[in-house]
């Protein structure tokens, strides 16, 4: 299964990002959510330190590009093979940091790729 960090984690169940933690999970994902406040999605822990982790697949946002800014050298140093721009966290800048740092962008939905079976 694909390890994956969740930027932008809430344990509010009508977040989207709360979503995305609980289906990754029942999709059998191993998941860091990282959020602005500690909390629980589950059995998921919602963090806001910034562990140093190992192959990590996906670095999935739900942050705005503003809020986006100072985890770049974060998202970067896990070298993940893609990052997922949900919708309202699309942001050229860091678009083109990945695309430059070999990991691929890719503005898209991550609920609906689960769903839809392209996650």
């Amino acid at each position: 299964m694909k390890k994956t960090v969740v930027l932008g984690a809430s344990d509010n169940p009508t977040r989207y990002s709360f979503l995305a933690v609980d289906k990754l999970k029942r999709f059998g994902h191993d998941v860091v959510a990282i959020g602005k406040k500690i909390g629980k999605v589950g059995n998921t822990d919602v963090i806001t330190d910034r562990p140093e982790e190992k192959d990590v697949d996906t670095v999935t946002l739900y942050l705005n590009p503003q809020h986006q800014k100072q985890y770049y050298d974060y998202i970067l140093s896990l070298h993940p093979k893609r990052i997922i721009f949900n919708p309202g966290a699309e942001n050229d800048e860091l678009y083109d940091l990945a695309k430059a740092n070999g990991i691929q962008p890719l503005e898209a939905c991550t609920l609906v790729m689960l769903n839809t079976g392209q996650y």
